[in-house]
């Protein structure tokens, strides 16, 4: 059987997105195949589409990173899952595709009262927040953090689960008043203007203690110099994208002497025995949130299987706020 799926032919903007057709998918073992319903659009899927971040080795070049939909089939080993489950998962790629087949441990179940759409929407966003707030910026109830860009997919997640699961204080910054407000309403003590000339030291003062245990950055560049300054004692600056380019000139003395950590990720190649653990955790302390309306997603945008290049053009022009879903139907 033949399915319809959707790749980058060569690098460059939405014109290189290609539909192919191919043999569709079954279950490896510990797998199960998903018809998938939607598909969540996502800046690595952009990136990956102007040639910048390219899929780990052995991985599918079809794009897409996070989906939603029924399970039709399931491979030997797996115990958790049965044919006709509706869930979503959190794939290295291929969920631009009409069927994808996806670790068991990727796999969750969707949330109550969230259609395809809008779980299609949590994945990606929730994998990638609680990887970089709880393990790699090690995050502690009560602490302070910053979330450079906060009405992105990864900001609005990060903003919800560092007040609703660890009560932290959480400045955010946005350049807009609509996506200020946006930030206000999700949670955030204080949305600050990064275009401001002066954020870095607005947002100290927004934070309550003169400064950050914890900043979540998607920008580096010129940035990181002014974030490590504004970080308090033992604080740890994590990179989760370079958009502002590489790192700059940054006081190494400084880092040493205050005790600073400077880390980055990327969850896209880790094992699936890796996201097992993070799944897990969401299960537990973020579904039920989400379940009974104290978390949100926010959806932005819905297209149509047909309107992918559209889609990656509204990202490449940066004007969502909330999540671009495309649906996919079989």
């Amino acid at each position: 059987m033949m399915m319809r799926a959707v790749i980058a032919d060569g690098s460059g903007g939405p014109e290189v997105l290609r539909f192919i057709e191919q043999p569709r998918p079954g279950p490896a073992a510990g797998q199960v195949l998903v018809k998938v319903a939607a598909a969540s659009i996502n800046r690595p899927d952009v990136s990956q589409r102007r040639g910048v971040y390219p899929p780990p080795p052995g991985v599918t070049d079809i794009l897409g990173l996070d989906l939603a939909g029924t399970i039709i089939e399931v491979g030997e080993g797996v115990t958790r899952w049965k044919v006709g489950d509706r869930v979503c998962c959190l794939v290295q790629g291929g969920a631009y595709a009409q069927y994808c087949s996806v670790p068991q441990e990727q796999v969750l179940p969707i949330p109550d009262g969230f259609d395809f759409i809008q779980a299609a929407a949590l994945p990606e966003i929730f994998f990638t927040a609680w990887n970089n707030l709880l393990l790699h910026g090690r995050m502690q109830p009560g602490e302070t953090l910053l979330v450079q860009g906060g009405t992105s997919g990864v900001g609005m997640a990060a903003i919800q689960i560092a007040k609703l699961v660890l009560n932290a204080t959480v400045v955010a910054t946005a350049g807009t008043d609509e996506k200020r407000a946006v930030c206000l309403a999700l949670g955030a003590d204080a949305a600050i203007d990064y275009k401001h000339p002066e954020w870095d030291v607005l947002a100290a003062q927004a934070s309550g203690r003169s400064g950050f245990d914890l900043i979540l950055d998607s920008q580096a560049g010129d940035y990181t110099a002014r974030h490590l300054a504004i970080l308090r004692d033992d604080g740890r600056l994590v990179l989760i994208a370079t958009h502002r380019g590489s790192l700059e000139q940054v006081d190494l003395m400084n880092i040493q002497r205050r005790r600073l950590i400077l880390t980055g990720s990327t969850i896209r190649p880790r094992s699936s025995q890796y996201k097992a653990g993070i799944a897990a955790s969401l299960e537990q302390r973020v579904w039920p949130l989400l379940s009974n309306g104290s978390m949100k997603v926010l959806i932005h945008s819905v297209f149509g299987f047909e309107d992918v290049a559209a889609a990656h053009a509204l990202l490449d022009r940066n004007e969502q706020i909330g999540k671009v879903v495309m649906t996919v139907e079989a």
